[in-house]
């Protein structure tokens, strides 16, 4: 009884000292199953990076690589409006917990395109793209920004309208 004992204390101390993967380790299991379209497992390894390397430089990327998935709806056990939904928080993410990485200014973006064009949610796409049009004023995206806010919720005629009679009044200029 008592070796029992002493063997499986011995087994718990070396299944808990067991080496956990690094977070370049992560992300390249990640990427390996990304690119075969193994989405639920690149997104195991992915999140499994996320929540235990959150100060890694490969973070904020890899967020944004989740997000993709999410975004495009490659995980078939869960409804497109829970992937969007996902997609939306993990683009935001980036720029709240990473606002000086690479990915923020275009995690922002992201947020405002998914809840304008994929869930129709206008409110928080104008709350969104103000957001990032405020916080940067020099990106290359606030034109399509701007051009977002102009043009949500209109169908392509009342865009093709709305265009025509701008073309119209520029001509009497």
């Amino acid at each position: 009884m008592k070796s029992s004992i002493i063997l499986l204390i011995i087994s718990a101390l070396l299944i808990g000292c067991s080496t956990k993967k690094t977070d370049e380790e992560l992300y390249s299991e990640g990427d390996k199953n990304y690119k075969a379209n193994k989405f639920p497992e690149a997104v195991s390894a992915y999140e499994e990076l996320i929540n235990e390397y959150p100060d890694s430089k490969l973070t904020p990327g890899t967020l944004f690589r989740v997000a993709t998935i999410y975004q495009n709806q490659q995980l078939k056990n869960i409804s497109a409006k829970e992937s969007l939904d996902k997609s939306v928080q993990l683009f935001r993410r980036i720029y709240d917990q990473y606002p000086k990485s690479k990915f923020a200014a275009t995690g922002l973006f992201m947020a405002g395109f998914v809840y304008s064009n994929a869930l129709k949610n206008y409110d928080k796409a104008r709350e969104t793209y103000n957001l990032f049009i405020e916080k940067f004023p020099d990106n290359e995206l606030v034109v399509s920004a701007k051009q977002e806010l102009e043009y949500m919720g209109l169908t392509p005629e009342e865009i093709l309208e709305k265009n025509l009679a701008k073309g119209d009044t520029d001509q009497t200029n």
